[in-house]
């Protein structure tokens, strides 16, 4: 039997940011980093209880089971251990052995540390306690007023001003994640009850998602700190563009007789040549009809799908031809029609000049524009991952893309922890 259960609550409705489970941070929905992360922690299955039918197909695409929750419990007043309750009532009455822990994730908290998730867990099911919540220290002076607007200090005596770091330690539940023994969670039906322990999560994993300013925030710290002029782990096993904007610059001259012309970057041939030899599948996907994507692929020595008026099918359709994991798959893109495709893939990546809306769906972002060089970098990214390792098996691994957890047990620095599981 697994040590816990992880439930994720992800309504559909939201009141401080509409659709807020499927609003991206650094490429992936936030529902699916919940997942990933719950799932790297290595404790046991995760369920996504929800009422949303594109929040269930994005969770079960990262490897989480679906709990459907009645009307009931899809308002804004609805509780979360309600939620939590009623998954483990919907294993229960189909025979399953609950397991000894059940967790409380929140989809909202998109840096969520495995490790962090991994340590609660153990040390309830430990006996260390009965309820272990995630929390960040706290070193602020805290203010309350009364009804008539007269403010008093919380904590602190306000005639006496102490250093920071001589105030009373104190810490700030962040919501992330409430590990709790599944028997007393059960009978108390509250996630506090018994021996209540506080688990110190550390920097900007601490962050949780409320109003479109925190979501904005994040997506700030996740492009800085996963910088797109460092280069990522490209390990993967097939490489998918689209074709203008990113073969090109997105402009063509048409002669009299309705030929277009393209300009292509030499250096892309190479590159792509060199990710052939190396036994690497590509394939162009492309929405436009013209002969010219045609001919630039015979001339690749490439797949390429033309004219799709599906390119998530289409897509579909060509990894299973192929018998590959869309986890370990890099899709480049430019704009908006690349949205539906990128969501599929393991690696979401946007050339530099990309829509706004793609480069926020990117999991990296080149540092090279369509047509100057942007496939002969995301070629040289991969070429670099398989140099790092044995060849790569372009056979199906798992369809449940995951990160690993870390090897060692301390944390590492912020930057680390979210280039890790971003």
């Amino acid at each position: 039997m697994p040590l816990a259960v992880v439930v994720i609550p992800a309504r559909g409705g939201s009141r401080g940011i509409p659709r807020k489970n499927l609003e991206r941070v650094a490429g992936r929905s936030l529902v699916a980093r919940a997942v990933r992360s719950a799932l790297s922690a290595g404790v046991g299955p995760v369920v996504v209880s929800t009422d949303d039918e594109e929040i269930a197909v994005e969770a079960a695409r990262h490897g989480a089971r679906v709990v459907r929750r009645p009307p009931g419990l899809a308002t804004d007043t609805a509780g979360s251990e309600g939620v939590v309750l009623h998954v483990l009532d919907q294993l229960d009455a189909h025979g399953e052995a609950l397991p000894p822990v059940t967790v409380l994730v929140q989809a909202t908290s998109p840096f969520l540390d495995p490790l962090d998730l991994a340590v609660a867990v153990h040390r309830v099911a430990d006996d260390a306690a009965d309820v272990v919540l995630a929390a960040t220290a706290d070193h602020s002076f805290r203010w309350t007023h009364d009804a008539d607007g007269v403010a008093s200090p919380v904590g602190h005596d306000a005639s006496h001003r102490p250093r920071r770091q001589d105030l009373p330690p104190q810490l700030r539940e962040t919501g992330a994640f409430y590990a709790m023994r599944t028997t007393g969670l059960r009978e108390h039906r509250n996630r506090f009850f018994g021996r209540i322990a506080l688990h110190e999560v550390r920097g900007l994993t601490s962050m949780e998602i409320d109003t479109p300013a925190d979501l904005a925030h994040a997506r700030a710290i996740a492009a800085h700190l996963l910088d797109p002029s460092s280069a990522p782990h490209l390990d993967v096993d097939a490489i998918v563009t689209d074709f203008d904007g990113v073969h090109t610059d997105d402009r063509a001259s048409v002669a009299a007789d309705g030929t277009e012309h393209v300009r292509v970057h030499r250096g892309d041939g190479l590159g792509v040549a060199r990710v052939r030899r190396a036994g690497v599948p590509f394939l162009v996907l492309s929405t436009e009809r013209d002969g010219v994507v045609a001919a630039r692929a015979r001339k690749l020595g490439v797949d390429v799908v033309h004219g799709s008026d599906d390119k998530a099918g289409d897509l579909l359709a060509w990894l299973a031809a192929h018998d590959l994991d869309p986890a370990r798959v890099v899709y480049v893109g430019n704009d908006v029609n690349d949205l539906a495709p990128m969501s599929l893939v393991g690696w979401p990546v946007a050339v530099a000049d990309a829509h706004p809306e793609v480069r926020a769906a990117a999991r990296h972002v080149l540092t090279r524009a369509g047509g100057e060089g942007a496939v002969r970098e995301i070629c040289d990214l991969v070429l670099a991952a398989r140099d790092e390792h044995a060849p790569i098996s372009h056979g199906a691994t798992s369809h449940v893309p995951s990160s690993p957890v870390p090897a060692s047990s301390t944390h590492a620095a912020t930057a680390a922890t979210l280039r890790s599981y971003s």
